[in-house]
């Protein structure tokens, strides 16, 4: 049997895992009996946990809310999940978030074992939030992003392969520099040393990736920051769309809606032209749909007729006032059950 210690802290991560637990049930995960379990539990009541009891037959024991939090327990993957959580939480705009999750941060890692340290610091030192907003990120396995940071972190060469947009497949071997966070992706911004030139690559079509043990001395960016060289790469692509739109709104106020995605152009006080180079229209759509403010496409002719067909569903998607929909029809799910 463990010491009364560590017996405890088992119980208690057997209680944050499972809302309920039979009292036959937890005792017989723990190895004890149903007294020495009524034991431990008072001594975490003892601590400030609020374990509730049920009694009889079927009795059995829950975590509760309480008037104060208590400490959790954790494993090491839900360690490292929440160290990368603080970390975007901290770069959050909402008033008073950013500040308290730097201290949570910070008192995370402190009492973080040396192996999960190691993990969070190569991610947080060596990953650059390039600013824009969408939070979506293509799959990426997390492996694959550790294995990159800790990389750069430790200026050693990487090696992997990887799949173009054409589908060509090859073996890259490089000095990783940063990983960048941008839009939906993540991306490494390295040094080829084959092709003699500085990439970057996308993470989510990179496979495999290995340090060889060799160590580098960082060659300087092209550019001011690794966000900014990833940025000017994305800008060169070809795009089909040249988006023009005018809009009824004081050109300050767009900019500071969707000012990193577009150019923002003044023509007077309260009306300003809009540009966009995009390689879809959904997206103009949306961001000029946030806007709050009226506006006129005058490029290209497809987001017009886009725009039409959207309003349209959108249109119908609301029945008139009084309409029999209103009162007769309800949302039964795509199988009418």
């Amino acid at each position: 049997m463990a010491n009364t210690s560590t017996r405890t802290l088992r119980l208690l991560s057997l209680l944050q895992t499972h809302r309920y637990w039979p009292g036959a049930e937890l005792a017989e995960r723990l190895g004890v009996s149903a007294r020495t379990l009524r034991r431990d539990v008072d001594r975490l009541r003892e601590l400030g946990y609020p374990v509730q009891a049920q009694r009889g037959v079927d009795g059995g024991y829950q975590l509760a809310a309480g008037a104060a939090l208590p400490p959790l327990v954790i494993d090491d993957e839900e360690a490292v999940a929440l160290a990368v959580g603080l970390q975007a939480a901290a770069q959050n705009p909402v008033e008073g978030i950013a500040e308290s999750s730097v201290r949570v941060l910070a008192k995370v890692v402190q009492v973080m074992p040396v192996r999960l340290r190691r993990r969070i610091d190569a991610l947080r030192a060596m990953t650059v939030t390039a600013g824009w907003a969408d939070q979506a990120r293509a799959g990426v396995d997390p492996g694959v992003l550790t294995t990159i940071a800790l990389a750069c972190r430790d200026n050693e060469r990487l090696r992997f392969s990887y799949t173009a947009a054409d589908g060509r497949h090859t073996a890259r071997h490089t000095e990783p520099h940063r990983l960048v966070s941008l839009g939906r992706r993540w991306y490494l911004v390295a040094y080829d040393l084959e092709r003699h030139d500085w990439r970057s690559f996308r993470a989510d079509r990179l496979s495999a990736p290995h340090g060889t043990g060799a160590r580098f001395r960082p060659r300087p960016l092209p550019t001011a920051d690794a966000a900014e060289f990833v940025r000017t790469g994305l800008d060169a692509l070809p795009r089909p769309y040249q988006v023009e739109v005018l809009v009824q709104a004081p050109a300050e106020a767009v900019r500071e809606r969707i000012g990193r995605w577009s150019t923002v152009e003044e023509i007077d006080a309260g009306q300003c032209r809009v540009r966009m180079t995009v390689d879809s229209l959904e997206w103009p759509i949306m961001a000029l749909g946030v806007l709050d403010a009226d506006f006129h496409v005058l490029t290209p002719p497809e987001l017009r007729d886009q725009l039409r067909t959207w309003g349209a569903r959108f249109t119908r998607a609301v029945p008139p006032e009084n309409h029999p929909a209103d009162v007769d029809m309800a949302w039964d799910g795509p199988s009418g059950q």
